[in-house]
């Protein structure tokens, strides 16, 4: 048996896009989870997907207000099928990101993280997944707005897919 997750971050709505997108919800609908790694910027979304999501793991970011913080960890965590799950916004720099996530994360299998709007799929020296989403609604300086979906199969066993939208 497998769990099909939505990886989602800095989705700015309203300020960025008055909605996520089509595709991104039907992700939503058809996930047994979504999380979703800060930079809401409104309560509105995080109604809106704790409604919908059969189950949701999501943190604030740094672009979120006292609502958001109130309601949200600054790291949510979970442990899904057996994998060690945490949710982040902020990672720090890209340079030596995986040793630091390392020494911030020893009880971690996969790391969620948003912020810089750039996706991201790499593995720790200890063999930690880093995972981020990049966002579905602002692309920055990305060529395309993206989101992560992945398959969980057992504890070793994560295929993560980057969606552009």
């Amino acid at each position: 048996m497998s769990t099909r997750l939505v990886l989602l971050a800095d989705t700015h709505v309203p300020v960025r896009a008055k909605a996520l997108p089509d595709a991104v919800w039907a992700a939503v609908d058809a996930a047994d989870v979504v999380v979703h790694a800060g930079d809401w910027v409104a309560e509105e979304l995080l109604d809106e997907l704790t409604a919908r999501a059969a189950h949701l793991v999501a943190c604030w970011g740094n672009n979120d207000g006292p609502e958001l913080r109130r309601r949200l960890p600054e790291v949510a965590r979970a442990t899904i099928g057996g994998v060690r799950l945490a949710v982040v916004h902020e990672t720090g720099a890209a340079a030596g990101r995986e040793r630091r996530m390392d020494a911030a994360f020893p009880d971690v299998d996969v790391l969620v993280f948003g912020h810089s709007h750039i996706p991201w799929d790499t593995v720790t020296p200890r063999g930690m997944r880093l995972l981020n989403p990049g966002s579905p609604t602002d692309r920055r300086r990305q060529p395309h707005r993206t989101y992560m979906s992945a398959e969980l199969a057992g504890s070793d066993s994560l295929e993560v897919t980057l969606h552009r939208l």
